[in-house]
């Protein structure tokens, strides 16, 4: 079966029970500036699984979620780990919850009609095992015993009892919170007549058995560090990752030999002189993610999401100097990939040409900074590199760390690390003092006062570009429960004159008592009714269009944005006031403003 197969098998059997399929949200947040890149496949829901409406206004959502994380960036090269990943997911909204979540969990990997056909004599299971601050998951426990005992297996060689370590889900300190269960595949097929709880934990320690699917069962609340009580409505949020399920459905001991990678490490072994198997599975890795963030609207630069996209590439070039693979080849990569995923992401086809002109250019200049930098690595004569040394040839020379790293460990020397950490923090903490006003984008939280300011800061927009013109668009937001900041594109002061009547055109909007509503569209028809929107490059075919709409007709705003809103310009309590208003950058101006 391969990989597209499985993607449309998983979105097919939860369509089938009820599930509204949503596209994949962009790379980058929308509404959280805590994160570089969305992680995991339920990060762009948090505001519905916290109680918010889903623009669908189904309880019932399913989708394939692109993901980044770079957190494990070392392990890549492995049997598993990756830096670009697909998360399968379904998610109930206050419906279905441990039952259902883990009898379809089940029927979707060993069904041979409707889902994967695996064998159910080589899974495992874990569940919350219960501490000081929760109880036991006794719940699941007794769903999962059914499952096997209808299966005609033993229960207590297929469930084992976890720590919160392993089986419990949080994002913090505060929120929902709650056990979840996982699912482990025996990929060596001798494992099938059951283990005991050691023998599991080595297995899983050993990779003889991988983690496939997690259903976590979101029913706690936490406040500052303690579960503080039982959520309002039971969430459950479903995730798999589409790799690492190939990788079992297809019968292979790595993520690499499937079919989602084996046409560009086919292409690889082709350029390379040399046979390093780590280094082609990195540049297979680093080269498909930045396909996937060019793709998203991230291009390469010493800050933020574009500094990941820059040490992706960087290192992908560095290992390919390794394989012996010619300058300037790893651009050939790029078709490849575009071609596995044009079907499920049409944007990549269109990005395709884009993709490989910064592919191109990033590797010009990293071979100038490559140059510049090893010449100065070689003047170092120590078998121990200095912290300090490390650090001017990456301050000085953009000579990255890691690079440093592999070259020391060539020739058989040591790094300071320590050392260089201390004056890396030096400079961060320069950094932050000398940007201190720099502008962070998103929503600070989720609550009350946050979304009726999130709703009024575009309604505000709108009014703006009532009264100052198209030209204006958002260019930046960062709203609180005290006040929003606002970025947009006007090349002027706004006189305070025309401050007040986007205020009165605000106030006016939440004492009429507009709805508020979320719809799924297409986002050629959102383009051509006129949605305000920015950077609709970054945006899936089908997009999430918020709209301010009164009962004698009059829309107030109508815009592309995912991110909490109150139900009804009503619930906005308070007068909205525009306090100040400023330059922010060359074209830009910035306003903050305030509900009293």
């Amino acid at each position: 079966m391969q990989s597209r197969e499985i993607r449309k098998k998983f979105l097919d059997f939860f369509k089938e029970r009820g599930h509204i399929i949503v596209p994949s949200s962009p790379l980058v947040p929308e509404n959280d500036p805590s994160v570089l890149f969305n992680t995991a496949g339920m990060q762009p829901l948090v505001p519905y699984l916290m109680g918010l409406q889903h623009p669908s206004g189904s309880k019932r959502i399913a989708n394939v979620q692109k993901c980044v994380r770079t957190s494990d960036i070392d392990e890549v090269g492995d049997n598993t780990h990756l830096t670009f990943f697909e998360m399968l997911g379904n998610w109930s909204l206050g419906d279905y919850f441990k039952k259902d979540a883990i009898q379809w969990s089940f029927e979707f990997l060993t069904s041979k009609n409707s889902g994967l056909g695996l064998d159910p004599r080589r899974l495992y299971v874990t569940v919350f095992e219960g501490d000081e601050n929760a109880p036991c998951d006794n719940d699941a426990h007794s769903v999962w015993k059914e499952v096997f005992e209808n299966e005609g297996m033993d229960p207590q060689k297929r469930i084992f009892f976890m720590d919160a370590a392993s089986n419990w889900w949080s994002p913090g300190d505060n929120g929902p919170c709650g056990p979840d269960s996982e699912m482990f595949y025996d990929v060596t097929g001798g494992l099938t007549e059951g283990l005991t709880k050691e023998e599991f934990i080595a297995a899983d320690k050993n990779q003889h058995v991988v983690e496939i699917w997690n259903d976590v069962f979101m029913e706690y609340q936490k406040s500052d560090g303690k579960i503080s009580g039982k959520l309002k409505n039971q969430n459950v949020d479903t995730g798999s990752g589409l790799e690492r399920v190939t990788c079992v459905v297809q019968g292979k001991e790595n993520v690499f030999d499937t079919d989602l990678f084996k046409p560009v490490i086919n292409k690889i072994s082709l350029l390379a002189q040399q046979g390093d198997e780590r280094s082609k599975r990195i540049i297979a890795d680093h080269i498909r993610a930045s396909v996937f963030l060019i793709a998203d609207g991230i291009t390469p630069s010493n800050t933020e999401q574009g500094y990941v996209l820059r040490r992706l590439l960087r290192r992908a070039i560095r290992h390919a100097d390794k394989i012996d693979i010619k300058q300037d080849s790893l651009v050939s990569l790029v078709p490849i990939i575009v071609e596995e995923y044009k079907e499920a992401y049409p944007n990549i086809l269109e990005k395709q040409a884009f993709m490989e002109q910064e592919v191109l250019k990033e590797e010009m200049k990293f071979r100038k900074t490559l140059a510049v930098g090893i010449k100065e690595f070689e003047k170092i004569n120590t078998p121990i590199i200095s912290g300090h040394d490390a650090f001017i040839l990456f301050s000085t020379y953009g000579f990255p760390f890691e690079l440093t790293l592999e070259l020391a460990d060539e020739k058989g020397l040591k790094v300071n690390k320590d050392e260089f950490q201390i004056e890396m923090e030096k400079h961060q903490n320069l950094s932050r003092t000398s940007t201190s006003g720099k502008f962070k984008g998103g929503l600070a939280n989720t609550n009350e006062t946050t979304t009726m300011l999130h709703t009024a800061t575009h309604i505000m927009l709108a009014g703006l570009r009532k009264y100052l013109g198209d030209s204006v668009h958002q260019a930046g937001s960062n709203i609180t429960e005290e006040r929003t900041r606002f970025d947009f594109t006007y090349e002027g002061k706004v006189e305070r004159e025309t401050l007040d009547r986007v205020e009165k055109y605000v106030n006016e909007a939440i004492s009429k008592k507009c709805s508020v509503v979320t719809e799924i569209m297409e986002k050629e028809t959102a383009m051509n009714a006129g949605v305000e929107g920015s950077f609709w490059e970054k945006y899936p075919d089908k997009v999430t269009v918020y709209t301010v709409r009164c009962s004698d007709g009059t829309v107030y705003s109508q815009e592309l944005c995912g991110g909490p809103h109150v139900a009804n310009t009503g619930d906005v309590k308070g007068t909205f006031k525009i306090i100040k208003e400023e330059a922010s950058s060359a074209g830009v101006r910035r306003i903050k403003g305030v509900l009293e």
